[in-house]
């Protein structure tokens, strides 16, 4: 069968490429941090999630260490089996205390949170009413779901209620959105939610993986952003991101809900517990975040002064309420010369264009973080500078 398929295969693939969208990956060599080393040649990283610059902190790698001597490489099971450490408990309570919640379990991934959140807790008799530009995790775990599916135009609030409306011919309705919408960097408008499902008995969700450590004043995300803390019914999120930019994922909230989907959801029930040492740095994350606001105040200091600078230079940035920068320039070819051409200055970002994000909407996503200084944000505004005039992107 294979030969049959091949050509099919082949031909995908070239018309991936000549459509501008094929996706190479550049390796890098060293850390993740400020600077890394693309190949042999160094480079200032604007692309990556790691908002705090906690990828490679001395705090969390020597907690990872001692975690090896302590309680091994791996587990080797899943949790209900014999795959349960202490540290996975204390990195559960952590994160329920950082996001005033009830409970909370740690799952593979994000992507493994939201596959297996809404299976369990939803029927065919009840709604999911989501947001169009929710994150394809989001997709992915609604379509697992008999559940009615209602869609609303992204932070549409009058789309949102008519939805709402329409779904009260269910039995139970949740709502779900993005905290922060990973392409554009805008804030879900989360009070304005919460006051719809107040009115039209839904519960929500959120997944605050581009919002933790991000939003709100201490980075507790949009529910603090909103004044909302302690009341939403479902949170997930990533430990990828903010939270130390390794691996794993989890889901946090009212306390029946997460005993539900330690029973059901079948990412957590059959994919093996994190690493110890994963487990380890994470629960040395939240030490250090609840010690000090030092970073959130730096990254937010830094994404104010390049929004401001970029604005200056005359570049279309879309508006944001997180660390997510997006440089619009609305061809898929455009962004990749664009990108190539930076990488050749030393800055490393990435073209974003369909089906990442909607045709004629290619854009450049610059990602700050706390361990950019000014003078890497100065040089990075002073290369897009020198691009865009060779493109013809800005005068």
């Amino acid at each position: 069968m294979y030969k049959d398929i091949r050509a099919f295969l082949q031909h995908e693939l070239a018309e991936i490429e000549s459509a501008g969208l094929y996706k190479n990956e550049r390796v890098i060599t060293s850390p993740q941090s400020a600077e890394i080393t693309v190949g042999d040649k160094k480079a200032l990283n604007f692309c990556a999630n790691n908002y705090l610059g906690l990828s490679n902190h001395p705090e969390l790698v020597a907690a990872a260490k001692a975690a090896l001597d302590t309680h091994g490489y791996g587990v080797s099971s899943v949790r209900f089996i014999c795959g349960t450490q202490d540290l996975h408990k204390q990195l559960e309570a952590a994160i329920s205390k950082f996001f005033g919640t009830e409970d909370a379990l740690l799952y593979a991934s994000c992507f493994d949170a939201n596959g297996g959140v809404f299976e369990p807790l939803l029927g065919e008799e009840d709604a999911i009413i989501s947001d169009a530009l929710n994150h394809a995790s989001i997709i992915d775990g609604v379509r697992l779901c008999k559940a009615q599916r209602y869609r609303y135009a992204n932070a549409d609030m009058s789309e949102l209620e008519e939805q709402l409306k329409k779904a009260q011919a269910q039995r139970f309705r949740l709502i779900v959105t993005d905290g922060v919408f990973s392409m554009d960097g805008n804030v879900a408008p989360l009070d304005k939610i919460y006051c719809l499902a107040e009115k039209y008995n839904a519960m929500v969700m959120v997944d605050e993986s581009h919002s933790a450590g991000v939003v709100g004043k201490t980075g507790r995300g949009v529910s603090e952003l909103h004044q909302l803390r302690g009341k939403i019914e479902i949170i997930t999120g990533t430990l990828g991101k903010s939270f130390g930019g390794a691996i794993g994922g989890f889901t946090t909230g009212k306390k029946e809900i997460i005993d539900l989907l330690r029973q059901r959801s079948r990412p957590y029930l059959f994919s093996n517990s994190i690493p110890p040492m994963v487990a380890a740095a994470g629960i040395k994350m939240f030490q250090m975040m609840d010690r000090t606001n030092e970073l959130q105040d730096k990254l937010h200091g830094n994404t104010a002064y390049f929004i401001q600078k970029m604005k200056d230079a005359g570049f279309d940035m879309k508006p944001t309420e997180s660390a997510i920068c997006a440089v619009m320039l609305y061809d898929a070819k455009l962004s990749q010369d664009m990108a190539a051409l930076l990488q050749k200055e030393g800055i490393y970002v990435t073209g974003f264009y369909y089906p990442v994000v909607p045709k004629g909407q290619a854009r450049i996503r610059v990602q700050i973080s706390a361990s950019h200084e000014k003078e890497h944000l100065d040089k990075c505004i002073a290369a897009f500078t020198k691009v865009a005039k060779a493109l013809n992107v800005i005068n």
